[in-house]
């Protein structure tokens, strides 16, 4: 199984799982012509995408879900209480969302199955879930979007291998920046977004021996940096005794590295 962000941040989200015969996709909260682009990046072809899963109804990232499961004729999960959204209803094939429990994926051809557990998460656009991902023994979690560090959201979530945790905003960077007070409410609330202490808080609840990569996602372009988000990280890590996890930042404008779960 292999891990690859096609973009994330506050201008779109999405990544790309490969898993033996199957490839899946979360989010598509990119431009139709910018996934184009960065599937051919990617290596991805017109139809490679057969699962498209979406954590929640922002348009970040659920803009071109519906567009992108008819061109690539994937089925789309999402929650039932999106799927009459104009960003979803043109899928060819919907399945719902069950909060907590397992779906199995099963390859038209060949091998590899995959279980995926959708996983409820506070944020202020209901629902919005991270995803744990299964493929033998292998383990990818995708969690960002999340108001607040929550010990039974990381329960249902551990054993990652390769681990993707929004570090959206530094405080300091916040409090000085450009959002008006409302916003600045909005994002730093419990039903918002992770600042880089929050998300090193949930970090040590979901770090274990399997660890290996920490993917840094959704980093606000505004409110926080690549080098402040990487350094609460490392510095978790190294409390944790963890150095070793290699610390990446899922960039918005690029395609990331194909990563070996």
């Amino acid at each position: 199984m292999h891990l690859q962000t096609l973009g994330s941040g506050s201008e779109g989200n999405a990544l790309v799982i490969r898993a033996g015969d199957m490839n899946l996709m979360v989010d598509a909260g990119l431009g139709v012509r910018v996934l184009s682009e960065r599937f051919e990046v990617a290596r991805l072809g017109i139809r490679a995408i057969d699962h498209l899963l979406i954590t929640h109804g922002h348009l970040d990232h659920s803009r071109n879900a519906g567009a992108i499961a008819k061109r690539q004729r994937c089925v789309l999960h999402c929650s039932e209480k999106i799927m009459k959204h104009r960003s979803i209803a043109r899928a060819p094939q919907l399945v719902a969302l069950h909060m907590g429990k397992d779906r199995v994926l099963h390859p038209e051809q060949g091998v590899g199955e995959v279980v995926y557990r959708p996983v409820l998460l506070p944020h202020d656009c209901d629902p919005t879930v991270a995803f744990r991902f299964q493929q033998g023994e292998r383990v990818a979690v995708v969690l960002t979007d999340m108001g607040r560090p929550e010990t039974e959201v990381a329960r249902q979530l551990q054993g990652a291998h390769v681990l993707v945790l929004e570090f959206n905003y530094d405080p300091q960077m916040m409090r000085a920046g450009p959002y008006p007070p409302v916003l600045q409410k909005r994002i730093t609330g419990g039903r918002g977004h992770l600042s880089n202490e929050q998300a090193a808080e949930m970090l040590k609840l979901l770090a274990s021996e399997n660890l290996h990569t920490l993917v840094l996602a959704h980093i606000s372009a505004k409110n926080n940096t690549p080098d402040l988000a990487v350094e609460v990280a490392r510095r978790t890590l190294e409390e944790l005794g963890m150095d070793h996890v290699r610390v990446l930042v899922a960039a918005q404008h690029e395609v990331g590295e194909n990563l070996e779960v």
